[in-house]
C-alpha cells in the first residue's frame, strides 16, 4: 500500500512549555486530538476514534520539542507504518510557536487531511486560548 507524506504548520499563540502536554500526554491528546487515549506498556497508546482503537508506539519524544507516534498494524511488512509527528518551533525572528504536523498515511486526499488537522487545531487553540 502506497505511504503519503501530508506535512502541515500552525501558529499558536502560547510557548512550547503550555503546549507541549497537549501533545505528548494522554489527558492533554484527549483534549483536542483523539476521543479517548490510554498508556499502554512499552511506550504504547490507544488512540480512539468513534469508537475504532488504534495501538500506536511513541518513537521519538524531544521535551518541549517534539513528539511521534508510529500506528502498528498499518503496513503489509510491519516496516512502513502510519506515522504522526508533532514538531513545537519557535521562530527566532518573531518568537511565534508553530506546531508542524507530519502526517504519513495511506490517504492521498491533501484537501481532506489539511481539514481534518484544522479541525484538530482549531480544538486545541480554544482549550489553549490562541
Amino acid at each position: 500500500m502506497e505511504k503519503y507524506k501530508f506535512i502541515t504548520e500552525f501558529e499558536l499563540r502560547s510557548s512550547p512549555k503550555v503546549l507541549f502536554p497537549y501533545i505528548s500526554t494522554p489527558s492533554g491528546l484527549e483534549r483536542w486530538f483523539a476521543e479517548k487515549v490510554t498508556v499502554l506498556p512499552d511506550h504504547r497508546f490507544d488512540f480512539q476514534w468513534d469508537g475504532d482503537s488504534h495501538i500506536a508506539r511513541q518513537t521519538g519524544m524531544r521535551i518541549n520539542k517534539a513528539v511521534r507516534f508510529d500506528f502498528e498494524n498499518t503496513s503489509d511488512n510491519n516496516l512502513d507504518n502510519n506515522h504522526v509527528e508533532l514538531k513545537l518551533e519557535v521562530s527566532e525572528l518573531t518568537q511565534t510557536t508553530f506546531l508542524r504536523v507530519i502526517d504519513y498515511s495511506s490517504n492521498p486526499d491533501q484537501d481532506e487531511l489539511a481539514s481534518l488537522w484544522e479541525g484538530f487545531i482549531d480544538n486545541l487553540r480554544e482549550i489553549v486560548g490562541s
